[in-house]
């Protein structure tokens, strides 16, 4: 009996303008960059925050998201805060930034910039 493997879904769900902001991003992006690496490191009041960086280098726990204008790379250490979350990239008059919609986020600090799980 053989076994079909299906794809796996993304862990993270990318709008079409945090899309478009990565292919931005990685059309400036200094000489040996191969993506923009998504994290959660320890920050803020809540405890984790969100963090883009661009990245050299992909380390064997990251997963990879293609998308049509460059690679997303997600920290392996920080997926399971990210698993079924979305990302959006959002400009208006006075901010511009990526916003997660992160199911797995129990709280956030009143400024909106840490979260914790």
């Amino acid at each position: 009996m053989a076994t079909i493997a299906r794809p796996r879904p993304a862990a993270l769900i990318l709008t079409d303008t945090a899309e478009a902001r990565i292919a931005a991003l990685m059309a400036r992006a200094p000489e040996g960059a191969i993506g923009v690496k998504l994290s959660t490191p320890k920050r803020g009041c809540s405890g984790l925050a969100y963090s883009v960086d661009y990245v050299t280098e992909a380390k064997p726990f990251d997963e990879r998201i293609d998308t049509p204008g460059g690679t997303l790379f997600v920290d392996g250490g920080s997926i399971l805060y990210l698993i079924g979350s979305t990302m959006n990239w959002v400009e208006d008059d006075f901010t511009a930034g990526f916003v997660f919609n992160n199911p797995n986020a129990k709280g956030a600090c009143g400024c909106g910039e840490s979260f914790t799980v």
